[in-house]
């Protein structure tokens, strides 16, 4: 498949990513009476992978999140002459999306991105005010594990044709666990995507939720690496 056409697949499922899960948690998390809560936020962002994983993952594998590039980079998965190009189209359809959803969400009486426009924090803007330390682990140690299962969902001794199901519900459950902790970033391309239209410490915050998803998506390739790979 032309890199062309791959890097446009990335652009939209990140794109489609971002809307989906992050217009949850926008629009939808604490409306009035009938709000879809951290539960719906959760599935919300699982069903968008698992959409996009059917939809572009015979394109361009349905990354859609700079930690699964790498990942999968480390995992021997993944040409590394194609990871920077991957991450700047995960990027910009990400930033788009959140255009998109400021749009749309602007249009509401009383907007203000004071309430963080679904932005990842630790410490004082950590939903749960979470230290730093604690927020870095959770975030390495989700991504850690979110792409050992996608690299192993994926392996060529998986029955073929599934592996969108547990990597959907994988991101499901890590958000059930770690919305509290930091608003669940593991995508460096999803905390940007909204960041950037926060700015103040959204953006000064931002380090952190690049860092600790592609230390821990290297890991978790790794660590498949180890397990699979030398039997592959």
């Amino acid at each position: 498949m032309p890199l062309s056409k791959r890097l446009a697949a990335e652009l939209i499922g990140t794109f489609w990513l971002v809307l989906g899960g992050c217009g949850s948690a926008v629009l939808a998390a604490a409306f009035p009476n009938l709000g879809i809560g951290f539960a719906g936020v959760a599935l919300a962002f699982g069903l968008t992978l698992l959409t996009m994983a059917f939809a572009i993952g015979g394109i361009s594998g349905c990354h859609i999140n700079p930690a699964v590039t790498v990942g999968l980079w480390a995992a021997r998965r993944f040409n590394g002459r194609d990871v920077i190009p991957y991450i700047v189209a995960q990027v910009v359809g990400g930033i788009i999306a959140g255009g998109v959803l400021y749009i749309i969400a602007s249009g509401q009486a009383g907007f203000t991105t004071a309430n963080g426009f679904a932005s990842n924090g630790y410490a004082e803007h950590s939903p749960g005010h979470f230290s730093l330390l604690a927020c870095a682990v959770c975030e390495v140690v989700m991504t850690l594990m979110f792409i050992f299962i996608i690299a192993a969902s994926t392996d060529k001794r998986v029955v073929a044709g599934f592996a969108p199901i547990p990597i959907g519900l994988a991101l499901t459950l890590i958000h059930l666990i770690s919305i509290p902790v930091t608003n669940t970033s593991v995508n460096p391309a999803r905390s940007t995507a909204v960041a950037v239209y926060v700015g103040g410490w959204a953006v000064a915050q931002l380090w952190l939720f690049w860092v600790a998803p592609i230390v821990g998506g290297a890991i978790g390739g790794k660590l498949y690496d180890m397990l699979f790979a030398s039997d592959a």
